[in-house]
């Protein structure tokens, strides 16, 4: 079993189950953290476009996490596991590392917004990172 797809496929679960928060509980779930006051606006007038948006996240990353099991080991074999994985580092990774700069140019959101998720985003990328090149060759 590989623990650091474990713990990144874990992190992915999280992440996806908190944005299912924020569909249930609303803008003040929204503006914690830090989906940016116009997403909050609009969950405050009921309308429909912040859930679409958020449940879309939370299909992405909950496959992403599925995709993680699979490569470690803890449910069966996912279609282009190797192929599959290889993207969900790279996205993870690069949006780690473009957050940074949205410090400076923060479009709607706080500059500690971008800090923490960059940070979070870059963390769960390497972790994908370091058990990938763990689990290569059974890919």
């Amino acid at each position: 079993m590989n623990y650091y797809l474990v713990t990144a496929g874990c992190l992915s679960a999280v992440a996806a189950l908190i944005h299912v928060g924020c569909i249930i509980f609303g803008a003040p779930w929204y503006r914690f953290f830090g989906a940016g006051e116009q997403m909050a606006v609009m969950a405050e007038q009921g309308l429909i476009k912040p859930s679409i948006i958020t449940s879309l996240i939370v299909v992405v990353l909950s496959i992403w996490s599925l995709y993680a099991f699979s490569a470690a080991g803890l449910i069966g074999r996912l279609p282009l596991l190797g192929v599959a994985l290889s993207l969900i580092t790279m996205i993870y990774c690069m949006r780690g590392l473009a957050g940074f700069y949205f410090v400076t140019n923060p479009m709607g959101r706080s500059p500690e917004f971008w800090i923490w998720s960059s940070v979070i985003c870059l963390s769960i990328g390497l972790l994908h990172l370091i058990g990938l090149q763990q689990q290569w060759d059974s890919l």
